[in-house]
């Protein structure tokens, strides 16, 4: 899925650079001192670069070490049982990272503290997050898995719910096969259920 953007296109350099030195920030000095100001200089770009693509330090840090605003449309694996544990593997790989487990606290605590950077990445994260599973959730339609889509903040939560809270609450060892093989027999079970 790419979105649609206005204006000059993005100079991919310039994202890489800035991503590079989110990622070597929140590892020397962790969330709270990876400010705007030490990113811009660490990529060599000035501060009006970034605000021009991320509106705060809480959108950057995320599109740098989560995943940015353009996600992959979902591999088509066959069936649900399938694709779930493919989505599982994503989320997985998106959250599961020194740099996740660095910027997290200090990213959580941003986002709840104001609204303004909450309501951004819901338009620009969650919203093609959720695009991403509705995509999966149609394709099983169209199989004749699901009778009806399920409602899709549903399938959002319980799918990154429970990689997030095995990573990061529980502090489990993710099993020998991932948490795709450990979590998508359930969580497929329970969105077949939704679907009916």
């Amino acid at each position: 899925m790419t979105p649609n953007r206005r204006g000059r296109p993005r100079e991919q350099g310039i994202d890489a650079a800035v991503r590079a030195a989110v990622n070597e920030l929140l590892e020397e000095v962790g969330y709270q001192r990876c400010t705007v100001d030490a990113i811009a200089a660490r990529a060599g770009v000035g501060k009006a670069a970034l605000y021009r693509r991320w509106k705060s330090k809480a959108e950057l840090v995320f599109a740098a070490v989560v995943h940015d605003d353009a996600i992959a449309a979902p591999h088509d694996t066959g069936t649900l049982r399938g694709d779930v544990a493919s989505v599982l593997a994503d989320i997985q790989s998106a959250l599961d990272g020194p740099q996740v487990r660095n910027a997290l606290p200090g990213l959580l605590a941003d986002l709840r503290a104001e609204d303004g950077p909450t309501a951004r990445l819901g338009e620009l994260f969650l919203i093609r997050e959720r695009a991403y599973l509705a995509e999966v959730l149609d394709r099983a339609i169209a199989r004749g898995e699901l009778a009806r889509r399920p409602e899709v903040p549903v399938v959002h939560a319980m799918l990154l719910g429970s990689v997030f809270a095995w990573l990061h609450l529980l502090r489990e060892a993710v099993p020998p096969g991932g948490l795709a093989d450990a979590l998508a027999p359930g969580l497929y079970g329970a969105i077949i259920e939704l679907g009916r």
